[in-house]
């Protein structure tokens, strides 16, 4: 997002003095490089929303980026599938919800259409979701990295911010790999948002909260059991999809993820911890609502993560014929996860403008579908709240 952020400035004002600021040594460590490289439509997200809004917009940015770059990806669509009349239900708001947001080609097919797509799926009926795909987001970043260079930005990796600081009509900026002076700044943080973003304002209304996922991946004889992508009908309470199944482009299965709690925002194992994330969290309000509201919730996630049987079971409701022996550990991924003090999830996408800068404060899935369209968003509201800077001295 930041990197696409970036690239957007520089087209729309060749010549701005333009610095990618990233606290790793490379591009994509953490959530960007985490993720399964689902191309997400918008059918979930409510109507008029920013998620809505900028997914679809984002999709077709995406996809004609990739075209124009040659990247990788591929369309092979999505099943939602419902399992009891409850869950039938949902999916005609699911459709109905897609259609308001202008996702094309939405079909609530019968169990017998199940099995021309998925021969191996079960369901007594699903939404059909044909614009679905994969792409690999690692691959992404890198050609975004390269266009900002090409334009003459410039990319300093090792430069976690430590200070915001306001220095005459502009900033200072500390970071650990020296000091930049600049008249505005766009912060897209991911997992360390709230904490950039107070340094320079004071951020009272959330917090991220890190959700851990974790994968497994199809030994490959039952990676033929699938043959796009297998989703379950989505939890109203909760903004994670469920546990799914993912065909990649590399012909990989992956199943999950689940959503577990995590002690540490960027610690990807089961039993990683950082004493200041945890912390961080225990001290917020909002968490123990949440754990107060969705504890049995909890427990099942937790139950699941650690026992692979369970974890199996779970699939075997959409996939009959796979079980335990089928899943192989896979990779796990952090969401960062803003949480309000009232313990309600920040559906949303979320920024914040301050002086001279923006902040944004709750970008989890789909931001990755969405990135260019963020970024045009972030950009427009620099311009509307900052006012737009001088063509070729400006800095950014």
């Amino acid at each position: 997002m930041g990197l696409a952020t970036a690239r957007e400035l520089l087209r729309r004002r060749p010549g701005t003095r333009l610095a990618v600021l990233e606290k790793e040594p490379e591009a994509a460590r953490h959530q960007t490089g985490h993720n399964s490289g689902v191309i997400h439509t918008g059918v979930y997200y409510r109507p008029e929303s920013l998620k809505a809004q900028l997914c679809v917009e984002g999709r077709a940015k995406l996809l004609r980026f990739c075209h124009e770059r040659r990247i990788p990806y591929r369309l092979d669509g999505k099943l939602i599938i419902a399992l009891d009349e409850r869950e039938r239900v949902a999916l005609d708001e699911l459709r109905e919800r897609g259609l308001a947001n202008g996702v094309e080609g939405l079909e609530i097919v019968p169990r017998e259409a199940i099995r021309e797509r998925e021969p191996h799926a079960a369901g007594l009926a699903a939404l059909w979701v044909p614009g679905a795909g994969t792409v690999d987001y690692r691959a992404v970043a890198a050609a975004i990295a390269n266009e900002v260079v090409e334009h003459g930005g410039t990319i300093l990796m090792d430069h976690g911010v430590r200070a915001i600081l306001r220095e005459g009509g502009g900033l200072r900026v500390e970071t650990e790999g020296g000091t930049l002076v600049a008249n505005r700044l766009i912060a897209c943080a991911g997992l360390q948002c709230d904490r950039v973003a107070a340094l320079s304002t004071r951020v009272l209304g959330l917090r991220i909260i890190p959700f851990r996922g974790d994968y497994h991946l199809l030994r490959p004889e039952a990676r033929a059991l699938v043959r796009s992508m297998i989703y379950p009908v989505p939890d109203p309470r909760y903004p994670f999809l469920g546990v799914h199944l993912t065909r990649r482009l590399d012909g990989e299965v992956w199943a999950g993820p689940n959503a577990v709690l995590a002690l540490a925002r960027e610690g990807y194992g089961r039993l990683d911890f950082a004493l200041r994330d945890a912390a961080s969290a225990a001290m917020w309000p909002g968490l123990w609502r949440i754990v107060a509201r969705h504890w049995r919730t909890g427990l099942g996630e937790l139950w699941r993560d650690w026992v692979k049987g369970a974890y199996a079971r779970e699939l075997a409701r959409y996939v009959p014929e796979l079980c335990a022996r089928d899943l192989l550990p896979g990779p796990s991924g952090i969401r960062a996860q803003a949480v309000a003090r009232d313990g309600s999830f920040v559906e949303d996408f979320a920024m914040a403008v301050t002086e001279n800068a923006v902040h944004v404060l709750n970008a989890p899935s789909p931001a990755a579908t969405s990135a260019f369209a963020i970024a045009r968003e972030l950009v427009d509201r620099a311009d509307r709240a900052l006012g737009a800077a001088p063509s070729r001295e400006s800095r950014v």
